[in-house]
């Protein structure tokens, strides 16, 4: 089980260095053996808006660090052409020598597509039929006839490491396997069991794409650790509200909203039914309910001993990597003390798998 940070801020009424987190926090993965840093690309919305070129972000993350991993979690590959894709971040692979990483998401959020209107309603088979684009220009193959395009600079790695992005959708999981590519999901729309189903889906479709290997699932959780789950929640109760009733604001201004068009005469527009909602009695209901099941059962909260049984429940179902969303609201300083109990995790995960290796080899 590798363990990485993740970021997916609501930027709120954040003041002065509003990327702090992000780079201090690369620091620290990068010297305690954390596996990755994923961005996001996000825009028009305070929910992640800190985030619009995870390209970007990634090469500043690079800039700082020598060892960890910097990886698009995700690129919305429909606003974008899957050549300037390549090419933003073959020039990534070489400013980290080598640890760029890309996850493919095919957008949900109709107002994100204003730099391509046309592009949402096929935005799926968009998404999955640039996977194969991406790995001949990655491999210094040509794109297009007369003229031919070739993307510079060249990247180091042979290969581009690819994920598709997943809310849940199975059908998103078993055609990541079939492609050969990892998957990137999350618990925000998905139960823990039908989050394990989901994986064998795609270990299934995966071993039968005839590829090497077994692929690689990545689980997004909400992670803020310290002394103890009493503590951690007095911290976190508020700004993890916050957040979560941001991103139901986000979900509900896309709702019923389509690419580059108006709002009928005489409905209420997005925003408006987005304010309504939220002045209801179901509002609070559905943030609380979440609230709680992030706390104690679909995010990594309280103590390294309250977070253990969540570790080792999907580290059962086949997640092989954990990536820790850490900025939802905590005080900056807060989220970095609590990197060194993430540390503190990630070991004792470590030597419980070294344990059950040696007990095994002697059966």
């Amino acid at each position: 089980m590798d363990f990485s940070l993740f970021h997916f801020a609501d930027d709120g009424e954040a003041e002065g260095d509003r990327y702090r987190l992000l780079m201090d926090g690369a620091r620290f993965a990068d010297e305690h053996g954390l596996a990755a840093v994923w961005t996001p690309e996000r825009h028009f919305h305070r929910f992640g808006g800190l985030f619009p070129n995870p390209s970007v972000t990634a090469a500043a993350v690079a800039a700082v660090t020598s060892r960890v991993r910097v990886r698009a979690g995700s690129v919305v590959l429909p606003l974008h052409h899957p050549v300037r894709v390549a090419e933003e971040w073959a020039m990534v692979d070489n400013l980290s020598h080598g640890r760029a990483g890309v996850a493919l998401a095919s957008g949900w959020n109709p107002r994100d597509f204003l730099f391509d209107p046309d592009a949402y309603a096929d935005r799926r088979e968009r998404t999955v039929a640039a996977v194969e684009t991406l790995r001949q220009l990655w491999r210094g193959e040509a794109f297009g006839a007369e003229p031919e395009y070739r993307v510079y600079p060249p990247p180091v790695q042979a290969e581009i490491p690819l994920w598709l992005t997943s809310s849940g959708n199975p059908g998103t999981f078993e055609t990541a396997g079939h492609v050969g590519v990892g998957v990137l999901t999350n618990l925000l729309t998905q139960s823990m069991e039908s989050l394990a189903e989901n994986v064998t889906a795609y270990r299934r479709a995966y071993a039968n794409s005839g590829r090497e290997g077994r692929g690689h699932v990545v689980l997004m959780l909400h992670t803020c650790l310290g002394e103890d789950l009493e503590s951690v929640e007095r911290l976190v109760r508020e700004p993890l509200r916050r957040y979560l009733m941001s991103a139901l604001d986000l979900n509900l201004r896309s709702t019923g909203s389509t690419a580059g068009k108006g709002t009928a005469a005489g409905r209420p527009s997005a925003e408006e039914r987005a304010r309504a909602w939220a002045r209801s009695t179901f509002a609070p209901a559905a943030v609380d309910g979440a609230y709680q099941r992030y706390l104690t059962s679909d995010g990594l909260f309280g103590a390294v001993s309250d977070a253990l049984p969540v570790v080792e429940r999907v580290q059962e179902m086949g997640v092989d990597e954990i990536a820790c969303l850490i900025d939802f609201g905590v005080p900056v300083d807060a989220a970095l003390s609590g990197l060194a109990r993430l540390d503190e995790l990630r070991a004792v995960v470590d030597r419980r798998r070294a344990q059950r290796f040696v007990e095994a080899s002697r059966r």
